[in-house]
């Protein structure tokens, strides 16, 4: 994850960026990967995130190998936070995410099953959303200590 691409912006031509005063929110994604390899998804999700157009990649924690909380049978996952601003609002965010998801993969059959890859919005600055669909901050962050542990790396930088 040594480098990330150079990300675009609301009217930005990518050699000066527009001077007009762009509000971003500074934005938690979970991430997480228990099937093929992992890294190589997660390295991947995190690649095509920064190529997002209007969200700035800031940072990524440790990633952390879990046990999965599910009744299903499967693998251990790789786990990880990272650390955006985005332009996007939260269901705009939401539609690109899922497009990574598809990009890679991502099968949605079985609740809670296996997955190439898992992207959350855990926090969209201090916005509070429950609608079909999405829910800000994100309902199972204190029962994952991943997330906790991954927030608390990025906040003490």
């Amino acid at each position: 994850m040594a480098s990330w691409p150079v990300n675009r912006f609301a009217g930005s031509t990518g050699k000066q960026a527009n001077r007009q005063t762009i509000a971003m929110v500074k934005c938690y994604l979970g991430i997480g990967s228990n099937l093929g390899d992992r890294q190589a998804y997660i390295d991947t999700a995190i690649e095509e995130i920064g190529k997002i157009r209007d969200v700035r990649l800031i940072r990524a924690s440790t990633i952390y190998e879990t046990d999965p909380v599910s009744d299903v049978p499967q693998g251990k996952f790789l786990n990880g936070v990272l650390e955006i601003e985005a332009v996007l609002d939260p269901r705009s965010l939401l539609k690109e995410l899922n497009k990574v998801e598809s990009l890679l993969g991502r099968k949605r059959d079985v609740k809670n099953s296996p997955r190439t890859i898992d992207l959350d919005i855990l926090y969209y600055g201090n916005e509070r959303i429950k609608e079909n669909g999405l829910e800000i901050p994100h309902p199972r962050i204190h029962e994952r200590e991943f997330v906790l542990k991954g927030l608390r790396e990025l906040r003490k930088r």
